[in-house]
Parts: C-alpha cells; sequence; structure tokens
C-alpha cells in the first residue's frame, strides 16, 4: 500500500497528489474505461457535490491541475463508483463489550489492485485528521478520524440508483466532518444517496451503529441486547429487502455473514486479537478466496476505538501480519 499525506487546503492536497503522479508518469484513470451512461450520471450528481461537499470538488480540481487533465475525468469515475457495479465486496463489525470498542474490516476487491492501494494521512484546514484506506484515491472505505470516530463500508450490489453522494465519498464526508455517531448518523440521513452500501460506525463513547444506506432511504441499525454488529454484502433488514439484488451471492458474502455471526455467538473476547483472529478467517470463511479466480482481501484493519490504535494487515490478513499505525495518534 502507499502512504500518502494530504495537507494544507483541499485544492492544494490534490494539486499536490496530481503533481506526484504526473511526475511518475501515471494517469490514475487512463485505464478506466467511462461509458456514456457513466458520463450523464456523473454530471447529475455534481450538483450534489457542490451543494453539500464543495471541498471535495476543489480536490478533484487540484488533482486534475496536477495531472494536466479534465476536471470531468476525475469525477466520471469517483462520482459513479459504487453505483455501476464495481466488485467491492468486503465484510465489516463493530462491537462494545466491558471497556473495549472495535471496528474491524476486510476489504475484498480485485487481486490485480492490491499495490495501488493506499492507508492516506489527511490534515486538511477544513476537516479533522485522520486515516483511511482506500482502493482509489479522495474516496475513502474505511479510516478512523482524530476525535476517534471511526467507519467502514460494504458495498451492496444496486438494483436502484439517483444522482447522489456515493459510499466512499459517504465515508470521506463524515471522518472528515463529524465527531461521534450520532452526528455521522445526522450527516448520512441529510446526504441525497447515490449507491447501495452499508456503513458501519464506531465511536470513543462506545456507541456503535450499523447504516443500510440505499437512494431512497437510510436505514439505522444500533445493538440492543447485544454488543455487536456486523455486515457483509447484502442488506439483511425486512426494511430493505426490497433493494436487495436476486441474484446468485459468488461473493461468498451470506458464507463470510454466517462466520461472523457464529463467531459472536460464542462468548468472545472483545479484543484486537479476536479481532484480527476473526478478519483471518480463524473462525470460517472469511479471506480464503481462490485467488486464480482474480479475487482476494487485499488489507484489514481493526480500529481499537478505546485505546485510539490502529492495525492493518496490507495485503490478505491469513497471510500478513497486523502492524500498528502510529501516525494519527502519536503514541
Amino acid at each position: 500500500m502507499y502512504h500518502s499525506i494530504w495537507k494544507n487546503s483541499h485544492y492544494e492536497a490534490g494539486l499536490r497528489y496530481g503533481k506526484s503522479l504526473f511526475k511518475k508518469g501515471i494517469n490514475p484513470i487512463s485505464a478506466r474505461s467511462i461509458t456514456k451512461l457513466q458520463k450523464e450520471f456523473s454530471a447529475a450528481c455534481l450538483p450534489f457535490y457542490i451543494k453539500y461537499y464543495p471541498e471535495i470538488t476543489e480536490e478533484i480540481q487540484g488533482i486534475a491541475d496536477g495531472l494536466n487533465i479534465d476536471f470531468s475525468s476525475i469525477a466520471d469515475f469517483l462520482f459513479t463508483m459504487y453505483c455501476f457495479t464495481y466488485e467491492n465486496n468486503c465484510s465489516c463489525f463493530a462491537f462494545s463489550k466491558g471497556n473495549k470498542t472495535i471496528l474491524a474490516r476486510n476489504s475484498d476487491f480485485l487481486s490485480n489492485i492490491r499495490k495501488l492501494c493506499d492507508s492516506a494521512y489527511y490534515n486538511l484546514k477544513d476537516g479533522y485528521r485522520f486515516i483511511g484506506n482506500t482502493t482509489s484515491w479522495t474516496e475513502i472505505e474505511d479510516g478512523i478520524n482524530i476525535h476517534g470516530l471511526a467507519a467502514g463500508l460494504t458495498f451492496i450490489y444496486p438494483v436502484k440508483i439517483k444522482p447522489g453522494i456515493n459510499a466512499g465519498l459517504m465515508i470521506r464526508y463524515i471522518l472528515e466532518k463529524c465527531k461521534n455517531v450520532n452526528e455521522a448518523v445526522a450527516a448520512a440521513k441529510s446526504l441525497p444517496i447515490s449507491s447501495q452500501h452499508t456503513i458501519m460506525l464506531a465511536d470513543k463513547s462506545g456507541k456503535t451503529a450499523l447504516l443500510e444506506c440505499c437512494c431512497d432511504k437510510v436505514n439505522v441499525i444500533y445493538p440492543k441486547e447485544k454488543t455487536y454488529l456486523f455486515t457483509t454484502n447484502h442488506f439483511n433488514s425486512p426494511e430493505m429487502l426490497a433493494y436487495q439484488y436476486k441474484g446468485t451471492d459468488d461473493i461468498h458474502s451470506h458464507e463470510r455473514y454466517k462466520t461472523i455471526k457464529e463467531a459472536f455467538e460464542k462468548e468472545f473476547e472483545p479484543s484486537v486479537k479476536f479481532s484480527a483472529d476473526l478478519l483471518s478467517g480463524k473462525y470460517g470463511f472469511m479471506c480464503q478466496y481462490n485467488r486464480k479466480n482474480g479475487m482476494d482481501t487485499i488489507w484489514a484493519s481493526v480500529f481499537d476505538v478505546t485505546d485510539l490504535k490502529i492495525y492493518r494487515a496490507e495485503g490478505n490478513p491469513s497471510r500478513k501480519g497486523f502492524i500498528a499505525d502510529k501516525r494519527l495518534f502519536k503514541l
């Protein structure tokens, strides 16, 4: 994984990033095929970003200027992510038990993109500092901010989309602008949504929540008598079943869901070790993909929200160890 640094204003951070790629002869969207339909959808999304998240359009403009390409070349890719069936899967869980609150996530994606992934450190003038991991840039898939709010997404195959803000840019918005779960839930409910996805949340107070999101609604789930929440790549709430893709589950979503469910139904140890072991497949199928099919777990994150510690396996956690990341919380 790359470990990029984004600082100063959004535009300046984007410009610095774009220039660094340009000097290396890298155009990150040169191999991306964008259809006419995606371009039209991106154009329809742009007014929502300008209204609700103008800073992100400034960052995209900076990247485009650094690369000497058009704004739309970057925006068309970023704004249509998660809406046009990209192969991103993932498993995520959170728990608050005893004196320990943790959010953990596997990022499952195309195995050939592993070396292009980034664990970015954001320290911008307008926004909270955070560490965010991504298969791309600018959009974020899991992370934690300086206030101890952690968030992670899972992709749901879209059966209905509308112009709005997608999953990766919602995670980015939450980490950059929210201090706790309550603020994050309020933010998610206030934003127009384009994609189908879930967002897991946990904060330093011990509060957790799971947001099931689509373009029509946000269903919020809080743990009741249980101390944990978990999700993979399908909706489970009755309120969301109308939006569930009816095709074949060829990404082991239900199998991964069963593994997490059974692990938590045992008397689990509320610890970083339990979380890492579960992500690593020691309780059942989680990351044991056949890489010949082009799919793998490309990183795994454990955010110890109680003690403000970050652990990440930069690769499949069954083969790569979890290493502490101290960039955000200088311990």
